[in-house]
């Protein structure tokens, strides 16, 4: 993998930025929808290329090792032959699902116990193990394993949570270092700066993260409840000990008004499932804000659901008829409405490239938010 920068925002510490793996190019800052088992819910791989212009989906360890299974996915020559979609691939390292499974999981140096959500079967999940899985998986980006802390977290907590994640980034690293890249193309690890919303946790864990020198990094532990101005606080304190040469990957993050203050801040990449997710129950992010497309309101509204941006779903289908398939909880509803919220989402970060090149990021982004987050 390799990332250069082309150019930087006069007024922010936003940046366009190239990043290349062997399954293609990948132009930031960038959102990456979720595919957590291996599918972006509700909508197909052909849709994600021609209609959201996706340059890079995220796949899930957790739920993929239990299902299909690694001899699967093996079997079938990783990830990207098992669904077709031939642009890059990121895998988060499972400790996420770890984290939210605190009540069927336990914490050890080795490694984490859990049973899994589908049989309650016992597995473990081993800084090493996690390697081999995600080389297994076949993702072109690979995630260290770390614990992500809750929110609030004690001092105490947060500080051995994060001693322990930089012990298994030392073993992950060991591990993927004397391993080959599976599948006849190259893989490449991230670490995860940890220490919940403690300043001087944060800067210790950057600090130990940047000296690991790998060619990305990520900020784990945010978007877990602390309000807006912490994680905005937090990763302007990270981003300013991190190489300013390399990919900074926030997990996990966000609304759009979460996207565009990231951006400013110097974030590269982003990933989270709230474009489908709330799709599914009718929410829809747009250019002119955010529509519960449920409502009474837009039972014979027969406007674009979004005049505002170009895409299929956007000038094709109606407002009142979206509500529609809602109302007669058709399965269109969910397919309609991931593809309009996706949609936005890679509308957005181009946009900010767009602006960043022309040197308006601030005034533009400054100016958006509050229409882009108002409850229309």
């Amino acid at each position: 993998m390799t990332f250069s920068i082309e150019t930087t925002d006069p007024g922010s510490k936003a940046r366009i930025g190239l990043l290349t793996t062997d399954h293609g190019p990948v132009q930031t800052p960038i959102f990456m929808p979720v595919g957590t088992a291996g599918t972006v819910k509700a909508v197909h791989q052909r849709e994600l290329v021609q209609d959201v212009n996706a340059e890079i989906i995220l796949g899930n360890t957790y739920h993929l090792y239990l299902r299909p299974g690694l001899d699967i996915l093996e079997r079938a020559g990783g990830l990207h032959a098992f669904n077709g979609w031939q642009r890059p691939i990121l895998t988060d390292s499972g400790g996420y699902q770890v984290y939210s499974l605190s009540n069927t999981r336990k914490i050890k140096e080795e490694g984490v116990t859990f049973k899994s959500h589908i049989d309650g079967s016992k597995h473990i999940f081993t800084p090493e193990g996690v390697m081999d899985i995600q080389r297994t998986i076949g993702a072109d980006i690979i995630m260290a394993f770390d614990e992500c802390t809750p929110y609030p977290c004690e001092y105490g907590y947060a500080r051995e949570s994060m001693e322990m994640t930089h012990r298994w980034l030392r073993r992950c690293i060991d591990r993927f270092d004397g391993t080959p890249p599976k599948y006849g193309y190259q893989q490449t690890l991230f670490p995860i700066v940890q220490g919940s919303t403690y300043k001087d946790l944060r800067i210790q864990s950057a600090e130990f993260i940047a000296s690991q020198e790998r060619e990305g990094n990520a900020i784990g532990g945010l978007a877990v409840g602390e309000p807006a101005e912490e994680m905005y606080r937090t990763i302007e304190v990270v981003n300013a000990i991190l190489p300013l040469d390399k990919p900074r990957y926030l997990m996990g993050v966000g609304t759009p008004e979460n996207i565009l203050e990231g951006i400013a801040r110097g974030v590269d990449m982003f990933d989270c499932v709230m474009p489908t997710r709330n799709a599914r129950h009718g929410i829809l992010f747009t250019t002119q804000g955010i529509i519960n497309i449920k409502n009474e309101k837009w039972k014979d509204d027969f406007s674009p659901i979004d005049p505002g941006l170009e895409g299929y779903a956007s000038s094709f289908y109606t407002k009142a008829y979206v509500r529609h398939l809602f109302k007669a909880e058709e399965l269109l509803s969910g397919q309609v409405a991931s593809l309009q919220n996706l949609t936005f989402y890679l509308w957005l970060v181009r946009q900010a490239r767009e602006h960043i090149r022309a040197g308006t990021f601030v005034n533009w982004k400054n100016s958006l938010i509050p229409t882009l987050m108002q409850r229309l």
